[in-house]
């Protein structure tokens, strides 16, 4: 349902992209994005992409870092990692939210479709 790709281990300051593709009951989802869990840490919401209206969201912790993209077409969601750092170092989740909203939502319970995970790790 939901194909994630790109992770990997990066040095500090370096860059990643993740992919993340949608097919069967997500391929329509009208926000895909991104949470991550640290070892020990709580769920992060880092970003998001709403088709309806192409409005954005980032987790506070990567605003200015991070950027998310989306190929509609496809139905692919990108995000691209700057300036990263080992506090980056997490699984990254990919999410879909079928749900039609205005807004882009940032809690993980608006997300009914998560993929399988892949790991980002940042070496300092």
């Amino acid at each position: 349902q939901l194909q994630a790709s790109g992770g990997g281990l990066v040095q500090a300051g370096g860059s990643l992209r993740l992919s993340c593709a949608a097919s069967g009951d997500t391929f329509h989802a009208y926000t895909m994005g991104w949470f991550r869990q640290a070892p020990g840490k709580e769920r992060e919401f880092v970003a998001a992409f709403n088709r309806i209206n192409s409005i954005t969201n980032y987790g506070d912790s990567v605003k200015g870092r991070f950027t998310i993209s989306r190929d509609n077409a496809k139905n692919t969601v990108y995000l691209q990692m700057s300036s990263l750092s080992p506090e980056d170092t997490a699984v990254y989740y990919c999410v879909v939210d079928r749900v039609r909203r205005m807004y882009v939502a940032r809690m993980s319970s608006s997300y009914e479709f998560w993929g399988q995970g892949t790991q980002v790790t940042v070496s300092s």
